[in-house]
């Protein structure tokens, strides 16, 4: 007894199309029938020309059930084999037309497996092996018809025969990719749902848990203070980096297109001390841009640790207007004094100028110092991120 085994999803795409071949092979073995039975009384050799209709309905039923499964072992060779059987038996049945017919009949006739019947052995082919496998099983079930008619001929230009069986190898061929390509995404679109799914049940496993452990434990040893007070400080952190992490899962289904979302690349840099703020939907934009304007916060809050001091908290806020992103990073610092980045680029030192302001005017945008301070406490300073929106 065959094997029985789960579909390939590659076979499983084109199954449809194997079932739709086969109902076809069927109703056209009842026009060849009915063609025999038309053109039986002008055969030379009627008797030998009912055992080549048998030998095909015979051929014709075997051919149905196998290329009409899809869950036996190694459906793949079960099908290669019998498309190329299809060929053999449909060619030999088209030279056969000379062994019962003379010549008079089979110059001006359909051969005796008629065009339609013969027209089986190319939609296997396009279904097996695409377009280009149609094609050439077109032209070949073609040329073997045209020569067992001895058409080769300016006759051959009226008659239809390979411009049908070539287009219909075409057309069933593209219909087989498109299955084929369809089916791709639908398991990719299964798998990111699952992953996606997956990810939703660990994040509030972990939320309900751990997250809540490590805040009580925070707030706590706030509370009690002392030696508890750097144990609290640690907690804090480990809450805030598994916040990101679970934030950043959102945002990881890479479909392996030119964009990304960009808020788990800002909210990865959050810490105890800085807190980041994007909008709840995606924020999609190409790889590059994306990459440059995490840099250039990056480098903003880089300068926030080193020079707004010990105790200093920034804030990081995206902003999806649609014609484009505007990205703020703010700390309460004690600010920068009025001139100091015209002076430390004069003295050489570029990070400000090519680190920030350099990667947004890269992406065509702009990047401003919205206030500074003479260092009063508090006050703080402002980059703001405007990145055009280029054309999606």
């Amino acid at each position: 007894m065959t094997p029985r085994t789960e579909p390939d999803p590659g076979d499983a795409a084109t199954a449809p199309l194997w079932r739709a071949a086969q109902a076809f092979r069927l109703i056209t073995l009842l026009y060849a029938i009915g063609q025999q039975f038309a053109s039986v009384s002008h055969y030379t050799n009627q008797r030998l020309s009912w055992v080549f209709i048998a030998l095909m309905a015979v051929w014709t039923g075997v051919s149905a059930i196998l290329l009409s499964q899809w869950r036996i072992h190694n459906v793949r060779q079960v099908r290669t084999t019998v498309v190329i059987g299809d060929h053999v038996v449909v060619i030999a049945l088209i030279f056969a037309t000379r062994l019962v017919a003379d010549f008079d009949w089979y110059y001006g006739h359909q051969t005796l497996p008629t065009t339609l019947w013969a027209a089986n052995a190319v939609m296997s082919a396009a279904i097996l092996w695409g377009p280009f496998g149609g094609i050439c099983s077109g032209f070949l079930i073609a040329a073997a018809i045209l020569s067992a008619r001895a058409r080769w001929d300016l006759d051959i230009w009226r008659d239809a025969t390979a411009p049908v069986l070539v287009s219909v190898g075409l057309a069933i061929g593209l219909a087989a990719n498109t299955a084929h390509r369809a089916q791709q995404q639908l398991q990719r679109a299964v798998r990111l749902t699952a992953a996606a799914q997956e990810r939703e049940r660990l994040a509030r496993e972990v939320h309900d848990g751990v997250l809540q452990v490590l805040s009580y434990i925070k707030r706590r040893g706030t509370e009690i203070g002392g030696p508890t007070a750097e144990l609290a400080q640690r907690a804090g952190e480990q809450e805030v980096a598994l916040r990101v992490l679970l934030s950043e899962q959102g945002g990881r289904a890479d479909t392996g297109g030119v964009e990304q979302d960009l808020r788990p690349l800002l909210t990865a840099q959050a810490t105890t001390s800085v807190l980041v703020s994007t909008p709840g939907e995606p924020v999609p934009i190409g790889r590059f841009e994306a990459r440059e304007i995490s840099a250039a916060v990056a480098a903003a809050l880089a300068n926030v640790a080193q020079h707004a001091g010990t105790g200093a908290k920034a804030y990081v806020l995206l902003e999806d207007t649609g014609d484009e992103l505007i990205v703020s990073v703010r700390d309460d610092g004690p600010g920068i004094s009025p001139g100091r980045l015209l002076e430390a680029e004069g003295q050489g030192r570029m990070g400000v100028s090519r680190s920030i302001i350099g990667r947004i005017a890269a992406l065509d945008g702009t990047a401003h110092l919205l206030f500074e301070a003479d260092g009063e406490e508090g006050s703080g300073a402002e980059w703001e991120f405007r990145v055009p929106r280029r054309h999606r």
